[in-house]
């Protein structure tokens, strides 16, 4: 069975029972807690505040894995410290400049363990500078739209990831390749064959019958 990291989406769980949600993944091996946070302005939905996250850093066994889809990123580094997260991401589309990408880099792993980028499925890779490629401990290559879950795979992310997996081992860099969006069994053995090395997955792992959510995250990694 595979080693990949299956991170379930939180923004996919029964809201009014987060807390038995979360108990249930707790007993789950090699998982990371996956938070869609939003702005309504770099997206159009409000997710996940600060009490929230607070909340579920008190409970959850595993890793915390932040995705920011915010206009201002550099706002919630240092706010979002002391909820124990593990790899926070922000959109490479929020910075500026490369210089910009660089030093917003620099300052969140004065927070976190590691740092990530994401990009827009119509984001070309080749906007990316090296530089940050080298900065990164895990690049978040989006296979749906940003904003809203129960989203298709777009396919054309295949071809997304096979550039990228070939700029990793060219380059001999060490970041890791998450993928999000429309993941399920169906895709699951490919993308980890391109080079995936941790799957975001909301609706295929929440949408099930008796919480049965090992069962889920097992077919990922078959």
């Amino acid at each position: 069975m595979s080693k990949v990291i299956v991170s379930p989406s939180l923004l996919s769980c029964d809201f009014l029972n987060i807390e038995r949600e979360i108990k249930i993944l707790n007993k789950i091996e090699n998982i990371w807690y996956h938070l869609d946070i939003m702005d309504g302005h770099f997206v159009p939905n409000l997710t996940f505040g600060h009490p929230i996250i607070a909340k579920i850093a008190s409970i959850a066994k595993h890793p915390l894995d932040a995705h920011l889809m915010v206009t201002n990123p550099e706002f919630y580094f240092e706010t979002l410290a002391k909820n124990k997260i593990h790899n926070l991401t922000f959109h490479y589309e929020a910075c500026k400049n490369e210089q910009q990408a660089k030093a917003m880099i620099e300052q969140a792993k004065k927070y976190y363990p590691s740092v990530g980028i994401s990009i827009r499925p119509k984001t070309d890779l080749q906007t990316i500078p090296m530089a940050v490629l080298e900065k990164i401990n895990l690049f978040l290559l989006m296979s749906v739209e940003p904003g809203f879950g129960g989203q298709s795979f777009l396919p054309e992310a295949f071809d997304k990831l096979k550039e990228l997996n070939k700029i990793r081992q060219e380059r001999k860099l060490n970041f890791s390749i998450q993928i999000d969006g429309g993941i399920s069994e169906i895709n699951a053995k490919q993308l980890t064959a391109l080079g995936v090395d941790n799957f975001v997955a909301g609706s295929f792992v929440f949408r099930v019958e008796n919480n049965n959510y090992q069962k889920k995250i097992n077919q990922l990694r078959e």
